[in-house]
């Protein structure tokens, strides 16, 4: 699933594209995603111009001219591709597992601006697209949902507070999107090696230090990752087709067997299923 620096990788390939653009026509080819796309879809997006394209933990926001919003979430396997309309590339890929073929019977919307279009395909069909009809209602849709690892309500007090008297793992606290918003199984590793604590470690058993480790760490894998164009997990591309490279910074992520790449540490990379989930980590400089 796309994590927060490749939705962000994502919004920027789109919000170049698209801020202050005018939608010409939309087609809905299948509104049966995870949440059916409302019958009106089409005619509300329709002639409204995309003011800008913003985005909250996984989801992408594209605020409208009327002042409401058209909510976006990737989900599993979803994809969007701009594609103009003289070239007919598909090298302009702003997804995170894209191709360079597009396999039609998966296209599900078309947003037709003047001089290209925006596909969304996914083939799982985990994605959905809701309506959103003002700013109240949209801080409403994300009441359930923690805050980023970038918001200043991401502090030792609140890590502090919310590990106390836990006694679930740290990991599964950092995949937890109500505990904190964007954050997946990727970064929850790289996070925790990057921070010295092992994934399997008790909430409750961390101190002040490590929580401290966990909100530095979070920000600086982030936003490296961002800076980096995202993980290029098979074809992951933006907008101008180029892919990603934080994959080469990984330090225990798909890593197994591999010695650990922190200087005077002599582990190994483990695999362990935590939650059902594959979780990379050190068995010796982890603790």
């Amino acid at each position: 699933m796309p994590e927060l620096p490749e939705v962000e990788i994502v919004r920027q390939s789109l919000d170049k594209k698209i801020k202050q653009k005018k939608v010409k026509k939309v087609i809905v080819r299948n509104r049966n995603l995870r949440f059916k796309i409302p019958q009106n879809f089409a005619s509300f997006l329709e002639n409204q111009k995309v003011i800008r394209v913003n985005r909250f933990s996984k989801y992408l926001i594209l605020k409208l001219s009327n002042d409401s919003y058209c909510l976006l979430h990737l989900g599993m396997s979803g994809t969007v591709h701009i594609i103009n309309k003289k070239k007919r590339s598909y090298a302009t890929n702003a997804s995170f597992y894209g191709s360079l073929t597009l396999p039609g019977k998966h296209n599900h919307i078309e947003i037709i601006f003047k001089n290209f279009k925006v596909v969304y395909n996914d083939p799982r069909r985990f994605g959905f697209i809701e309506i959103i009809l003002n700013y109240k209602s949209l801080k409403k849709r994300f009441d359930h949902l923690g805050p980023e690892p970038f918001n200043s309500k991401f502090n030792l007090n609140y890590i502090f507070s919310f590990f106390k008297n836990k006694k679930k793992n740290i990991k599964n606290f950092l995949l937890d999107q109500k505990f904190v918003s964007g954050i997946g199984n990727i970064y929850a590793s790289e996070i925790l090696f990057s921070s010295k604590i092992n994934p399997n470690r008790k909430a409750y058993s961390l101190k002040k230090k490590d929580c401290k480790k966990i909100i530095y760490y979070s920000k600086k894998v982030l936003n490296k990752a961002i800076t980096e164009g995202g993980s290029s997990i098979r074809d992951f591309k933006n907008t101008s087709g180029s892919k990603g490279n934080f994959q080469k910074n990984f330090n225990v992520y798909e890593r197994i067997g591999l010695n650990c790449k922190r200087s005077k540490c002599s582990g190994i990379i483990k695999k362990k299923i935590i939650s059902n989930r594959s979780t990379f980590f050190c068995n010796t400089c982890q603790k």
